[in-house]
């Protein structure tokens, strides 16, 4: 089982608004799973992003891959630099 930290897309038509999941990377992108993370949203200026610092480092730990969008926001973050 590959485990991925990936963006599960929620809210109205043309308003997205993302949560932060660790999930199966085959199960589909807003269906079953592990653990909800984080939030982020695009559309607030500036973008609002709320994250679970720990819990993602105890995922990516486990062998957890973020996607790439999210290793950019989590870079943006600062995740990266706590997490050497």
């Amino acid at each position: 089982m590959s485990v991925k930290i990936r963006l599960a897309r929620h809210g109205a038509k043309k308003r997205p608004f993302y949560r932060i999941v660790v999930a199966d990377s085959e199960s589909p992108r807003d269906g079953k799973f592990l653990e909800n993370v984080g939030t982020y949203n695009p559309l607030t200026d500036p973008v609002e992003v709320v994250l679970n610092q720990e819990r993602i480092k105890y995922w990516i730990d486990q062998g957890a891959i973020p996607t790439n969008t999210v290793k950019s926001l989590l870079k943006e973050q600062g995740v990266f630099a706590k997490l050497a």
